[in-house]
């Protein structure tokens, strides 16, 4: 019975969320084009792109991984906390940066950028393809954490093998067809129901358990300190985990600054109104971060309550809290919210994936180039296809590449990123920095060196992706390109017509003036 009332409570809100996705697209007739499809036709307010955006950074990690690396580690797990909180700081000035010039250009990813600022269309199919292998994991991943939600929700009931099938079978029945908007209008269901669920966690966990905060927290001092300090419970006092101050430090600086360019990250600055929605964005993102604390410290509450869970089975502390004593209807709304957190990314990456194939990849097809959208759409299909086909019969093949994923995507930072604020940077310069960044980061975290001396890989990898490019540029012969700097580099948008902060600094200045 149990397992009947919550997985009902589920189907439930699952069908919910299919037609909240297609319900976006009320009053847009076909859908528009690509623009229209992958970026929300850059009309997203502030609301829409802060639940969009928090939906991206509020995976089903924060249900599963985030409990058990506070279960296995402690303390190292609050580098997720820490790299969103600084990302979303420098969002402020990239977001509305990126923006612009995508808005200015007609542009509607992170290929399309590379392939317009260094003036090579195939060099925006070669970064799709790399950064398709980077994102596949993600959504493995995504499939994955929502099949073992649905599973053990069902109390076994559901087999992980039809938990998967639904992952994917219902972010594509969405996305496929509304887009970028769809994701963001069940962002907003989806970040209700984890709101409210973790903040009834937060409350009943040590209530029920340990009488209240004070006797937990004082239970935890005195048994488990090694799990409140670096290098966490494992570490030992020469750092053995490599998780570290060094590990930590690096980690965080990497990844603050990747976030920023990262493929679904940029989906949701193209899909905002205008620039300032995005700074007020950045603004208002971290106090969604204090959600984070939740899973994290239930998975210390579950070092007393359910011990001696090892590997993957760590990643089910939090659920092993609330399986056994909340009623199956209240075990099915948790699983809800666990679960579209685990579709609303996941709907992301495979709508990026589409987009970056259709618009850099596909396109250079005479015959694909008019069919951009429909290229993107079946993309979209394909690219979740393969990441449930590789989750039944290989899944350790995406496990594998998952390692590599961030720091991997960290080595576009100067051909994404730095390339638009600086036109000295050259194509053979950016294009020799990646080869290099990327060889460095694969070599050292596949022949177990990572962390390397306590320092990221990535960041490494990232240093050394830096020396090669500014040494062929420097070295070699400047690129030829007589555009004009405004048509290549990129800048905030501020000051320009219609953007709404500096209609504000004009009105103030306007009644200073008059004053």
């Amino acid at each position: 019975m149990n397992a009947v009332v919550a997985t009902s409570v589920f189907a439930v809100f699952m069908v919910a969320a299919v037609a909240l996705g297609l319900l976006a697209l009320r009053g847009r007739g076909k859908g528009g084009g690509l623009a229209e499809w992958s970026v929300g036709g850059r009309s997203l307010g502030p609301v829409f792109i802060w639940v969009l955006m928090a939906g991206e950074g509020y995976t089903s990690f924060s249900y599963l991984g985030a409990a058990g690396w506070g279960y296995n580690y402690g303390a190292p797990v609050l580098y997720v906390v820490a790299y969103m909180s600084c990302g979303y700081a420098i969002g402020y000035v990239v977001g509305p940066m990126l923006w612009g010039y995508a808005r200015r250009h007609g542009l509607v990813g992170i290929t399309d950028m590379v392939a317009h600022r260094f003036g090579r269309p195939w060099l925006g199919a070669v970064v799709a393809v790399l950064a398709t292998v980077f994102l596949l994991p993600y959504i493995q991943l995504q499939i994955t954490g929502m099949g073992v939600v649905l599973s053990v929700i069902s109390y076994g009931a559901v087999s992980l093998n039809w938990a998967y099938f639904v992952a994917f079978a219902v972010t594509t029945g969405f996305v496929v067809v509304s887009g970028l908007r769809g994701s963001a209008w069940v962002s907003v269901l989806k970040d209700v129901l984890v709101i409210a669920t973790l903040g009834f966690l937060a409350l009943y966990v040590p209530l029920h358990y340990f009488d209240g905060y004070g006797p937990f927290l004082d239970r935890l001092v005195a048994e488990k300190s090694d799990w409140l300090t670096l290098p966490g419970h494992g570490g030992g006092g020469s750092g053995a985990s490599g998780l570290g101050e060094l590990w930590f430090i690096s980690t965080t600086f990497l990844n603050s600054l990747t976030v920023v360019i990262f493929p679904t990250t940029v989906a949701g600055y193209l899909g905002a109104r205008n620039a300032d929605a995005l700074r007020r964005n950045a603004m208002y993102l971290p106090a969604y971060n204090v959600l984070l604390f939740v899973p994290m410290l239930l998975g210390l509450a579950a070092l007393f309550v359910v011990p001696g869970l090892a590997g993957a089975e760590s990643n089910l502390a939090l659920f092993k809290l609330v399986v056994d004593s909340l009623p199956a209807w209240a075990v099915g709304v948790i699983g809800v919210a666990a679960g579209l957190s685990s579709i609303v990314p996941m709907a992301v990456f495979m709508l990026v994936i589409g987009t970056m194939w259709g618009r850099s990849v596909l396109s250079l097809v005479p015959r694909l180039a008019e069919r951009q959208k429909p290229a993107a759409q079946v993309v979209v299909v394909v690219a979740g296809g393969l990441a449930l086909l590789l989750t039944y019969t290989a899944p350790n093949t995406l496990v594998r590449l998952s390692l590599i994923s961030y720091e991997g995507m960290a080595q576009l930072l100067p051909m994404v990123l730095l390339a638009l604020v600086w036109r000295r940077l050259t194509f053979r310069g950016a294009f020799s920095g990646l080869i290099v960044g990327v060889a460095v980061v694969c070599v050292l975290v596949f022949s177990g060196n990572d962390p390397l001396g306590g320092v990221n890989a990535g960041l490494v990898a990232l240093a050394a992706n830096l020396a090669v490019a500014l040494a062929v540029t420097f070295a070699g012969p400047r690129d030829v390109d007589p555009r004009p700097d405004a048509e290549v580099l990129a800048h905030d948008p501020v000051g320009e017509e219609g953007d709404p902060l500096s209609v504000a600094r004009s009105a103030r200045g306007a009644s200073d003036h008059r004053v």
